[in-house]
């Protein structure tokens, strides 16, 4: 074999081992963000606050289904500890991760189905549909800082009952 199909060969098998790198990475991020969504399930299902920000990073935004903006970690963690002493309060949460979609290897787009249950009278502005079921769209912006995943943006929307 000449040199040059050597290395040809090597940078074939160089680009083949890069992309199963690159697979396994993903895949080990993947689970990593799924890991987060059923923590955050866990703590709404608690009413745990503090660990339902966790991963809520110190200088993350916020939108909430009344479309209020917060900025920051505490504010994050203090309208949750708010929610869940008030309208929230005992309330159970499903998360259905509906996409991850990596737009680089550290920065992941997620969109989350939600529905929430066992509320008492919500606050006007937010839809509930027939079944008593509050369902939101939430997408979720995820960062990888010194290998830990953080959630950077987090914006919420009820969904809205079709005529």
């Amino acid at each position: 074999m000449k040199k040059t199909q050597l290395v040809v060969w090597f940078i074939v098998l160089l680009t083949v081992a890069a992309a199963k790198f690159a697979a396994a990475a993903t895949s080990a991020d993947e689970v990593a963000i799924q890991k987060i969504i059923e923590e955050e399930v866990t703590a709404w299902n608690s009413g745990d606050a503090t660990s339902y920000s966790r991963h809520f990073a110190r200088d993350a935004t916020f939108t909430n289904i009344y479309g209020m903006v917060f900025n920051g970690h505490d504010a994050f963690e203090k309208r949750h500890w708010d929610t869940f002493a008030t309208f929230f309060k005992g309330t159970t949460r499903v998360e259905i991760v509906r996409r991850i979609r990596f737009v680089t290897s550290e920065v992941a787009i997620v969109d989350v189905d939600t529905e929430v249950r066992g509320f008492g009278k919500m606050p006007p502005g937010v839809t509930v549909s027939s079944d008593g079921v509050l369902r939101t769209r939430l997408l979720q912006v995820f960062v990888k800082h010194s290998g830990e995943w953080w959630i950077e943006a987090y914006h919420n929307v009820d969904v809205k009952v079709q005529p």
